[in-house]
């Protein structure tokens, strides 16, 4: 047993002994209210003849009660009234209950912290967030009604993050009021009949009314704040509109969906392509060339079964990444959303003031703006890069369309999702490709193993890759990049995009961004009618999570007076489209490792899936992250043919507390790579196997043969 489990034990002893001493030699009688009455005089004299050893006594005598949560705290109190007076009694019982209560409250945090947290983590996480953020408040509120039972509250805080300073200042500030009202009726204990007497129905709906008050000084507060933020600008008295959407993709889409589903009249506002990069640059054209290339590498898998050699026809698979943005292109389009009821303006919008949107040289008023301008490519200021002729994502399409065969000398500045996507893709095209990344490995944010496994299968794919090769330098058609000099007949900068920030008037308006824009846990900028999402907001840059962060602020565009609703980034998967893929949800070994979260390691390897031995995919892994002694999911990562489809079901694991034990018990189709997740249950089962029940199984089964 480690010296800080002896401690908590030796602590848990003392408490439990001090107890039950406490009922075992009845000393409640000596803090009853006839025991108070019929003892007062005597009390008084006592303290008369020796005021500081009895000052002395009861504070601690007081201080041990509440810190035990002992039942007494309240006749104690209306004893100072009776043997010190108001003023002294108030003083002696208001430090007393606070020391004794922040004892409690370090009792509580000492014993039991560690364990509740590792029982119920990403809760008490949620909590402590919301302590740091509104703990005082809540604590005053509840300290000012003394019918709530106070030695709850200090154990119950104990659990929190909340700081002990804190916590002490409210309390003896919060608990200020009651105290007086109770030492007050002590001094006037010859008069009362019992306790109940105290508190009259009109005086308990005073300190209720005034357990309130923190709340509507928060409110209060608020809408001061507001009206400094706004101070200088002019507010409409009526608006056009109820919400503009600045930006039509993936987050803009969504936000002006759900604001005309529920009938706001609502503009969006697009300068470019309808659908936004996601559509146009980004997902749908890598994907759809992604799925050429992978039908090309497939002939050559199966090479025993088709005995010609694969041809390739580039400009038919530029043309299909065309045709892929036509037929999708409707779903996003003007027509569509003008159908919706949406006021579809396409133009360069320009925030003038927090209440109005310029666009065509015509000025529209909105009570809410959701800003979802997206992100564009990052390029460094790599000497020579400018004049280089280099692509990005967002060109690349273009300039490909119409070419014969794809670029014989490829090189792709940059490791992560994009950049290894393309690598792979255009070396199954038949491209020379090279890969440089600065960093020691591919992939960076993903786990160790998964991005390790991909890297080598970019190089027996052909794929050079050059890892720890910072680019220095471009001259012609040559990359400079650590020591070695790159020819290349086309470049491709893949180093992560960048939140839009400037020309739609963040800067006049004075909204504070940070490589993107500044957003509270409601997804408002610095004026709380204007909200970001998507890529300008962060802090991930996905499709997926700029649609999630759509409904957040939609709705709080257009509710948030009656009902707000924090944006829930607690379980967000995503998927390097590699073949095969690499899927991720969670926390993966490297990140649990530096946020001290504590795991136990499963992993089921598929070489002998059937559906993957079937199909010649059987080179892959699934990984699990569990918490110790449970089987509740703390993360995932799979690398997998198809693995992006195959992490789904973990997502809603994972997002509704589904543990591994009913991921087991769930019938999975046969053969699917879906059963690899229930095999991953079933390895962490077996490390779990009761060992002494099947020990008596045994010996049960022996018998009976």
């Amino acid at each position: 047993m480690t010296r800080a489990n002896l401690g908590r034990l030796a602590l848990i002893l003392l408490i439990l002994g001090a107890i039950a001493a406490f009922f075992l030699f009845d000393l409640g009688r000596w803090l009853t209210f006839e025991s108070l009455k019929a003892r007062q005089a005597e009390l008084a004299a006592f303290v008369e003849a020796n005021p500081l050893q009895a000052i002395a006594a009861f504070f601690l005598l007081y201080v041990a009660v509440t810190a035990l949560s002992l039942p007494g705290a309240a006749i104690m109190t209306l004893a100072a009234g009776a043997i010190f007076g108001l003023w002294r009694g108030t003083l002696i019982v208001s430090f007393a209950s606070t020391i004794g209560a922040s004892l409690a409250f370090l009792s509580s945090r000492y014993v039991l912290r560690d364990w509740v947290k590792a029982r119920f983590g990403a809760r008490i996480d949620a909590i402590d967030r919301g302590i740091e953020r509104d703990g005082a408040f809540y604590l005053l509120t509840l300290r000012l009604i003394p019918a709530f039972p106070f030695f709850l509250i200090n154990l119950a805080m104990g659990l929190t993050a909340m700081r002990l300073a804190t916590f002490y200042l409210v309390s003896q500030a919060g608990m200020l009021p009651g105290t007086i009202v109770y030492v007050n009726a002590g001094t006037q204990l010859a008069a009362l009949t019992g306790t109940a007497g105290i508190f009259s129905p009109a005086l308990i709906g005073s300190f209720v009314l005034l357990g309130l008050f923190p709340l509507v000084a928060k409110f209060a507060l608020g809408r001061w704040k507001r009206r400094r933020i706004y101070k200088g600008w002019r507010r409409p008295k009526r608006f056009d509109r109820n919400l503009i959407v600045i930006g039509a993709g993936a987050g803009g889409l969504v936000t002006a969906y759900i604001g005309a589903t529920v009938r706001a009249k609502v503009t969006l506002i697009e300068k470019g392509e309808m659908g936004g990069d996601c559509l146009n640059t980004g997902c749908v054209p890598s994907k759809t060339l992604i799925a050429c290339a992978k039908a090309v590498h497939q002939q050559t898998a199966f090479a025993d079964v088709i005995k010609s050699a694969p041809s390739v026809d580039f400009r038919a698979a530029i043309e299909r990444v065309f045709e892929a943005i036509r037929i999708i292109a409707p779903a996003d389009s003007v027509e569509r959303y003008t159908a919706l009821g949406v006021d579809v303006r396409q133009g360069h919008a320009r925030i003038v003031d927090p209440w109005t949107v310029e666009v065509a040289g015509e000025r529209l008023t909105t009570r809410a703006i959701v800003i979802a301008a997206g992100g564009e490519p990052l390029v460094p200021p790599i000497p020579g890069l400018a004049e280089s002729g280099y692509l990005t994502s967002d060109t690349m399409w273009s300039a490909l369309r119409g070419l014969e065969a794809p670029p014989r000398r490829l090189s792709i500045l940059g490791g992560g999702p994009i950049g290894v996507e393309m690598a792979q893709a255009f070396a199954r095209l038949g491209s020379d490709v090279t890969i440089v990344e600065a960093g020691p490995r591919l992939l960076s944010k993903e786990d160790e193993e998964g991005s390790t496994f991909i890297e080598q299968r970019l190089k027996e794919e052909g794929v050079r890759v050059l890892t720890g090769h910072e680019a220095r330098g471009v001259e012609a058609d040559t990359l400079l990049a650590g020591s070695e000099r790159i020819p290349f007949d086309t470049l491709i900068v893949a180093l992560g995009r960048r939140a839009r920030l400037t020309g739609y008037g963040l800067e006049e308006l004075g909204i504070e961004t940070n490589k993107r824009i500044v957003t509270n846990d409601w997804l408002e900028t610095l004026y709380p009618n204007i909200y970001a999402v998507g890529d300008v907001a962060g802090p991930y840059q996905f499709t997926h999570v700029a649609a999630h962060q759509a409904w957040f602020a939609a709705v709080n565009a257009l509710f948030g007076n009656l009902r707000r609703f924090r944006a829930d980034y607690r379980v967000i998967p995503w998927v390097t489209y590699t073949d095969p893929e690499v899927a991720h949800v969670g926390h993966n070994e490297l990140s649990a490792r530096e946020a001290g979260v504590a795991y136990e390691l499963v992993r089921y390897d598929l070489s002998h899936l059937d559906r993957a031995v079937s199909e010649g995919t059987n080179q892959g892994f699934v990984k699990l992250l569990v918490e110790p002694g449970k089987d509740r999911i703390l993360g995932a990562t799979i690398v997998a043919a198809g693995a992006g489809e195959m992490l789904a079901e973990l997502v809603l694991a994972m997002k509704h507390g589904i543990g591994l034990n009913k991921i087991l018990g769930t019938i999975h189709a046969y053969p699917t790579m879906a059963e690899a997740n229930k095999y991953a249950a079933g390895e962490w089962k077996k490390a779990h196997a009761p060992t002494r029940i099947l020990a008596l199984l045994e010996r049960y089964h022996r018998w009976r043969r």
